[in-house]
């Protein structure tokens, strides 16, 4: 049954729609469908052995969505602002190693900072950090040299198994804004995901396959922020990964 997951996934992608229906409709099919393959092909890929054929059809089902760009080119961090110890490993994967001595989350040089700014779009990424560990994604910054005050945060940090209700400080939380309505991070060391959508005022957050946050921004503490900006990874001084981080730019 997995191969046969991973083969409709590649010949679904292959495939037209050809709904008879009307085309935001049908758009909007295709995107549903699109991310259930993925999850599909993934949970394939994190749970089960692949190998061959296999393997390559999973990997094309997770990355096959023509309308994102990765924001990591797997080689370098070209296209990205940082004095902080961020290194790409094996695989693409960019990880956070803090030197000696770092800590705290007011360094902002240290962030991990694209170098050009974002409006609306979906931002879809994997992160994995120790116990005790904290982050932290940053969105529509307008002041690279001031994340905090001037953009915001989805919360990264190690609350697996916290009781509910959790806060806008645990993981999913936007902080100082709104909290999310599930503790859904995984244990330490396990790899998280999160799908983040910003359209116009509107704020999605979904942490492992459930939505946790719906926001309207211009309704939140949050409403004086920028419309546009850049994006961020925080460094607290603490160990982070991120990997298969993709964008799909809203128009």
């Amino acid at each position: 049954m997995l191969e046969g997951y991973c083969q409709f996934a590649v010949v679904y992608r292959r495939t037209p729609v050809g709904l008879p229906m009307p085309p935001r409709l049908a758009r909007k099919y295709k995107e549903d469908l699109n991310r259930l393959l993925q999850e599909i092909a993934w949970d394939a890929v994190t749970h089960h052995p692949l190998s061959g054929v296999q393997a390559e059809a999973a990997a094309a089902a997770i990355g096959a969505d023509e309308d994102f760009a990765p924001l990591f080119s797997g080689k370098d961090l070209s296209g990205w602002n940082t004095t902080g110890n961020w290194i790409v490993e094996e695989g693409g994967v960019v990880a956070l190693h803090p030197r000696p001595g770092e800590g705290g989350w007011t360094r902002y040089d240290a962030y991990l900072t694209t170098a050009r700014k974002y409006k609306d779009f979906l931002l879809d990424l994997e992160f994995k950090i120790n116990k005790g560990g904290n982050s932290g994604v940053f969105l529509r910054v307008g002041n690279p040299k001031d994340h905090v005050s001037s953009g915001f945060e989805i919360q990264i940090l190690d609350t697996h198994g916290k009781k509910e209700p959790v806060g806008a400080h645990d993981c999913g939380g936007v902080i100082g804004a709104a909290a999310p309505t599930k503790n859904m991070a995984k244990q330490a060391g396990e790899w998280n995901r999160y799908v983040i959508t910003c359209q116009g005022t509107r704020l999605k957050v979904e942490l492992n396959g459930e939505q946790i946050i719906g926001l309207e921004l211009d309704k939140s503490p949050l409403k004086n922020r920028p419309a546009e900006g850049y994006i961020g990874f925080q460094d607290e001084g603490l160990p982070v990964w991120y990997r298969n981080v993709r964008i799909k730019e809203l128009r």
